[in-house]
């Protein structure tokens, strides 16, 4: 016997733990997002960012005030654009059956005070992260640094004890954006948490996921050039201005013109 459900008994049916062929109109909500922050989080993986559930990527839709991001601790195998999870700026849960990444407090932080970017990605990777340990910014030592980030790579002040004890993952976030009183976070999209590990961001998660790869990318060979020679000099500022302003500033002429 065929059955035919109005659009409110389908959610009904759906929302009981009936079967998923049964969509829901509310379980596609924010797709294109879902589907960028998902990919987002396989890029991390993909570019060796990423060890086992380790990292997380966010993306969010400034029209709605909403955020999409990874769920914690699931495996990225696993991981379809459904699971992600939907959370509004003060952290309430909109749509998602999963717990959001445990991180979900920074990225919240980072997008209401930075109201540029798009996307957040945080990871644990081997380079930036040693450098975050060592509680040491990552000089610009040459012109890769200087296409992507218009200065040393900053590192936040480590927490008291009493915030860590408190909102740990607040104060995270609350600690890079008095960092970033001090720069511009469209001209630096990274930063390093004082004995932790990187975040990145950009005008979108896929941009953040660029700058997270990229960010893995001059950290590795900053350690290699101290390595080599331990009184090596940032690079020049006229040359760091160059490539950094070819490529961002008001007259770039890097790459071709976007229509």
């Amino acid at each position: 016997m065929t059955v035919a459900l109005t659009v409110t008994q389908t959610f009904t049916y759906f929302a009981s733990g009936r079967p998923a062929s049964l969509q829901s109109p509310r379980l596609m909500r924010l797709k294109t997002l879902r589907e960028q922050v998902l990919e987002a989080n396989l890029e991390l993986v993909r570019r060796g960012l990423v060890l086992y559930t380790f990292g997380n990527a966010s993306g969010i839709d400034r029209g709605e005030g909403l955020v999409a991001i990874k769920p914690s601790g699931v495996p990225y195998e696993e991981l379809t654009p459904e699971h992600m999870v939907i959370s509004d700026l003060s952290g309430n849960i909109v749509e998602g059956d999963l717990r959001p990444s445990s991180d979900l407090p920074t990225h919240l932080e980072l997008y209401k005070h930075f109201p540029h970017i798009g996307g957040v990605a945080h990871t644990h990777s081997e380079f930036a992260t040693a450098w975050a340990q060592a509680e040491r910014p990552i000089p610009c030592f040459g012109t890769t640094h200087a296409d992507y980030f218009y200065g040393p790579v900053p590192v936040t002040e480590k927490l008291t004890a009493q915030q860590i004890a408190g909102g740990y993952e607040q104060e995270t976030g609350l600690a890079i954006c008095r960092l970033f009183e001090k720069y511009d976070p469209d001209s630096i999209p990274a930063v390093l948490v004082a004995g932790h590990a990187p975040f990145c961001w950009g005008p979108s998660v896929a941009d953040a996921a660029h700058n997270a790869v990229i960010l893995e990318y001059v950290a590795r060979m900053a350690c290699h050039t101290v390595a080599i020679d331990a009184d090596s000099r940032p690079l020049p500022r006229e040359l760091h201005d160059k490539h950094f302003l070819r490529k961002h500033g008001s007259n770039a002429y890097y790459g071709q013109v976007k229509q």
